[in-house]
């Protein structure tokens, strides 16, 4: 039912789902989210003390050096923490965190401070889309804290550098990355654990692959966006920075070989269909294990830019990453806070985005899959913004799916779905003053793609866009948000027709259970 209450409670709901998990019509899996599917980050054994490689904590001199030394080092020794004592540190230059296993640990956001001195243009240089605007790219890209294997790292700044405006993601560059593995046989249903394949041999328990599927005659866009019958009369041939986005790349890990048959560590997100080509293949190298913690990140205060005229104020970026984490790290007077770029099971815990107005708070794009946003605040803004800044808050697009942010309170933002079809993500447990504007450009697709969950979300100021989804967002699921109404941003459908979604509970957040992700988290142990 598509915009009016129904007549089932959300237990029934719920029940619906326990009865169903991994193909339910309405409501994504998530219970695999996080750092390895959601397992607490560890605590690794301090192995170099920032102060030791040179580092000076009362901000008389560049410490980014000292820091990024005392990383290498225990990089090389195969992972550890490097300790960043109590103190305000000048960071002049990009820190970056690109090997396995390292977690650069402060002594908590209120004691350990990294006050960034120079925006990322300053340092690396101009950075434009590479669809050929005069938008500067640090509006979406990079971080003064970059969690980055360090042979994905080097060609995309030298990349930049050169003007040859890079592609962010899992391949690569210019899309060379990755060799195959073997072709997937055949076909299997969405939530399918076990797929065949053409040949085994290559492939191996715990092996990390990418599975590409490709598009064929727009089948695998309007499968995303759920088949709707509005699919089919939707103009996809126009929308040429959405098509770019293909093939559609989900990292997996392999759990169990057996002859041609492969288990996989997750279920697979979408169906697999002979036409569109699914094989497994390497990918450009990841970076895994690595975490940030008690670490506040200050920018060097200038205003609030122009939309899309960052200048790369931005805080802590994950780009090609694969099991990381940050906890207890808190951005202020940023361009953009925390950026999930071609990322797969991130977990950010205890964040926190204050200060100056910011473009995005949080952004997670370009494929990035099964991330986990877990109790962060974004504070309204120390002052306004100039007229023409951009204000999007919860970012996600560019085709990624089965994300989470729960337990969050916005002062003062936006749940930005930002076009580039990204589908089946929940935001569960969240209060919003619910201010701004999501963003996308007209090429890039559809808003929402299928399985979109908002459950539980108390809206204080009453503004119903892009919470209400029901009306908008193709099988989607709205449970238990407070009374709104229609006013600022309102959406049409991407699609005609009959959208399938379902609307619950409607002006109540009394509901059980109360947080989705905890609930299928449970589910998954049980």
């Amino acid at each position: 039912m598509t915009g009016t209450a129904s007549a089932a409670s959300s237990a029934s709901l719920w029940q619906e789902f326990v009865a169903n998990p991994y193909n339910h019509p309405q409501i994504p899996n998530v219970a695999y989210a996080g750092y390895r599917t959601g397992e607490r980050p560890p605590r690794r054994p301090v192995l170099a003390n920032v102060l030791f490689f040179g580092a000076r904590r009362d901000g008389s001199a560049d410490a980014a050096p000292a820091i990024n030394k005392a990383i290498e080092f225990v990089g090389r020794l195969g992972g550890g923490t490097v300790f960043v004592p109590p103190g305000r540190y000048r960071i002049d230059d990009i820190i970056r965190i690109g090997y396995d296993n390292v977690v650069l640990r402060g002594a908590g956001s209120s004691k350990t401070t990294f006050c960034a001195t120079r925006s990322l243009e300053e340092i690396v240089g101009i950075n434009r889309s590479r669809y050929g605007s005069e938008n500067s790219a640090w509006s979406w890209s990079g971080g003064l804290v970059w969690v980055c294997h360090r042979d994905r790292y080097q060609p995309l700044v030298d990349a930049i550098k050169a003007r040859k405006w890079p592609f962010e993601g899992w391949t690569g560059n210019e899309l060379e990355q990755g060799s195959l593995l073997t072709n997937v046989s055949g076909s299997a249903a969405r939530g399918s654990f076990v797929v065949t394949v053409e040949n085994g041999r290559k492939l191996r328990a715990g092996q990390r692959v990418l599975l590409r599927l490709d598009d064929s005659a727009y089948s695998l866009p309007k499968h995303m966006c759920g088949d709707v019958p509005g699919t089919a009369t939707y103009q996809w041939d126009n929308k040429t920075k959405l098509l770019s986005y293909f093939p559609f790349l989900w990292p997996v890990k392999v759990e169990w070989v057996r002859g041609n048959r492969v288990k996989l560590a997750q279920p697979l997100p979408l169906e697999i269909r002979p036409e569109w080509k699914a094989r497994l293949t390497t990918m450009a190298p990841v970076v895994t294990g690595a975490g940030v913690e008690g670490i506040k990140i200050e920018m060097f205060k200038v205003p609030t830019p122009k939309h899309l005229q960052d200048k790369g104020y931005n805080g802590l970026a994950f780009q090609c990453a694969w099991d990381c984490w940050a906890d207890d790290v808190h951005v202020q007077d940023v361009d953009n806070g925390f950026l999930l770029v071609s990322a797969k099971g991130i977990s950010l815990l205890n964040t926190r985005v204050s200060g100056r107005g910011h473009h995005h708070a949080y952004a997670t794009r370009e494929q990035s899959h099964d991330n986990l946003t877990d109790g962060f605040v974004i504070e309204a803004p120390s002052e306004p913004s100039q007229a023409g800044a951009g204000n999007h808050g919860l970012n996600v697009e560019g085709l990624s799916c089965g994300n989470v942010w729960t337990r969050g309170r916005m002062d003062h933002d936006v749940f930005d779905t930002h076009r580039g079809l990204p589908f089946a993500n929940v935001r569960t447990e969240i209060t919003i003053n619910n201010v701004g504007a999501h963003g996308g450009s007209a090429d890039a697709g559809p808003l929402y793609g299928a399985r979109f969950a908002h459950w539980n979300v108390t809206v204080t100021n009453q503004r119903a866009g892009n919470v209400r989804i029901d009306q908008v967002a193709p099988c989607s699921a709205t449970v238990a948000i407070s009374e709104v109404r229609d006013f600022g941003q309102i959406d049409k459908p991407d699609f005609t027709g009959a959208l399938n979604s379902r609307l619950e509970l409607y002006g109540t957040t009394d509901v059980t259970p109360r947080n989705l992700y905890d609930a299928q988290k449970r589910l998954r142990r049980s």
